[in-house]
């Protein structure tokens, strides 16, 4: 009798099984775009505001990293060197790192740089680590984690590289 209940399981398992590879199978086509989008979304709209116009950082983009964002490391608030220099390189990272994960190119990159950025905004303001950068953190260490995943730009260099490396060994 004891033998007849796990044959009895078996057919409920299989299906389990089947039904849990499907999930899984879907998430993994799914889960890295959204990843990457729900990343970029929130640099990509800031990115947008430290623009006035083509190849033009707006004035009040210069004005918040001359006056405004403060480091604060030690218990002390200090200025951004250069900050006219920062404000462009920014407002630059700001539009092309989205664009990039968005795309999946280069995209364990782009995520380590908008990884390194959250890590410097929190430092700008301490405060909002729960309710943003904890956030684009986790995300951001997912898609290094996970990769571009297979609807993405990578995917097919990478498989090219792959291919070219088995035909020609060094």
């Amino acid at each position: 009798m004891s033998q007849s209940l796990p044959r009895a399981r078996r057919p409920f398992e299989f299906l389990i099984r089947a039904i849990l590879q499907q999930i899984q199978s879907i998430a993994g086509l799914v889960a890295p775009p959204l990843l990457r989008v729900a990343l970029a979304l929130p640099f990509l709209r800031s990115g947008h505001t430290r623009w006035d116009g083509f190849l033009s950082i707006s004035p009040a983009t210069l004005f918040l990293f001359e006056n405004q964002f403060k480091l604060h490391v030690f218990g002390a608030a200090y200025g951004f060197p250069a900050p006219d220099t920062v404000a462009l390189i920014v407002a630059t990272a700001e539009i092309a790192l989205p664009v990039l994960l968005i795309l999946g190119l280069a995209t364990r990159f782009a995520a380590l740089a908008l990884l390194l950025m959250t890590g410097t905004i929190q430092l700008v303001f301490p405060d909002g680590w729960a309710n943003f950068h904890l956030y684009w953190a986790s995300l951001a260490v997912g898609i290094m984690a996970l990769g571009p995943g297979p609807l993405s730009i990578d995917r097919p260099i990478s498989q090219w590289f792959y291919r070219r490396a088995i035909r020609n060994p060094i």
